[in-house]
């Protein structure tokens, strides 16, 4: 309502979970360890780590 904008991370209904952050892929990409890659689909999302350690009591264990 405040019209800000700000990460996020949520569970969806089906169990998944969603990122809301900053698209990093162009600039990350190349970096990436030897054992990561991603799809054409698939982007690289930045989040504050902030963001995740306040979601993670919201993240079930199993």
């Amino acid at each position: 309502m405040s019209g800000e904008t700000c990460p996020d991370l949520f569970e969806l209904s089906d169990g998944s979970f969603a990122v809301i952050g900053t698209d990093r892929t162009d600039d990350l990409d190349a970096l990436l360890p030897a054992d990561a890659a991603r799809a054409d689909y698939e982007r690289i999302v930045v989040i504050t780590r902030e963001t995740l350690v306040r979601a993670k009591r919201d993240i079930p264990d199993a």
